[in-house]
């Protein structure tokens, strides 16, 4: 059984005065633990769309998505959070940091919604995780004074702090250099490789793109297999 299941997706968003606009049209996939695929595709072909159902922050039009066997459509909205909480790590492009706390205490808001030991460690976690991404320097600095490269590493650190199964990352080397880039995307792995994770990646980056096991490319909102990675 694949950790995730999509059948017929679509997504549509109303229009003010003409048809609603067609994003997805009819995506299947199905990503098992232990998978690493790479989504490409041109601006607006509804990547981060895709990406958004994938992590249960938004609900296709149309179609079938599960999560573990579990059809989605069928969960409340409470259900639905505590799952994407339990289960789904997020690297989003814009980082969405908070601005008045600090990157140890940035990392350590995911683990404010668990119990027992992560909850009474979170910050020995949280530290621990700003090392691995190389950070350990920075731990008490505010979002505010940290450098976009150190603003992604953090968001970085965020998503993997409580081993998600589902790893989604959304441009994670854009805003770093070839060499950092190569690093974080090193540790993506690893975690994932421990955690026994997913990783789905969406990158305009070739060389990011040719890391994954399946290269997908989104085409007038519809997913292929690709050979070739083309932006």
């Amino acid at each position: 059984m694949p950790l995730l299941h999509l059948r017929g997706v679509t997504r549509q968003f109303a229009t003010i005065d003409g048809p609603a606009l067609q994003i997805l049209k009819g995506v299947d996939l199905d990503v098992a633990a232990h998978d690493r695929v790479s989504i490409v595709g041109r601006s607006g072909s509804g990547k981060s769309t895709l990406l958004n159902i994938l992590g249960l922050i938004d609900q296709p039009t149309t179609g079938i998505v599960e999560l573990d066997g579990e059809p989605v459509a069928l969960m409340g909205g409470r259900m639905r959070d505590r799952l994407r909480g339990a289960t789904v790590g997020f690297v989003f492009q814009q980082f969405n940091l908070i601005e008045g706390l600090t990157a140890a205490e940035n990392v350590a808001v995911p683990l404010h919604y668990g119990a027992g030991r992560r909850y009474w460690q979170r910050h020995r976690l949280a530290s621990e995780m700003l090392e691995r991404v190389g950070l350990s320097h920075r731990i008490d600095t505010k979002a505010t004074n940290l450098s976009g490269g150190e603003q992604q590493r953090v968001a970085i650190a965020r998503a993997l702090v409580r081993s998600p199964r589902l790893i989604l990352a959304d441009e994670p080397t854009g805003a770093l250099d070839i060499e950092t880039g190569g690093r974080i995307m090193d540790l993506l792995d690893e975690v994932a490789a421990d955690a026994g994770a997913a990783l789905v990646t969406i990158t305009h980056d070739v060389a990011v793109a040719a890391r994954a096991s399946r290269m997908l490319r989104i085409v007038d909102g519809r997913l292929e297999q690709t050979s070739a990675v083309a932006a």
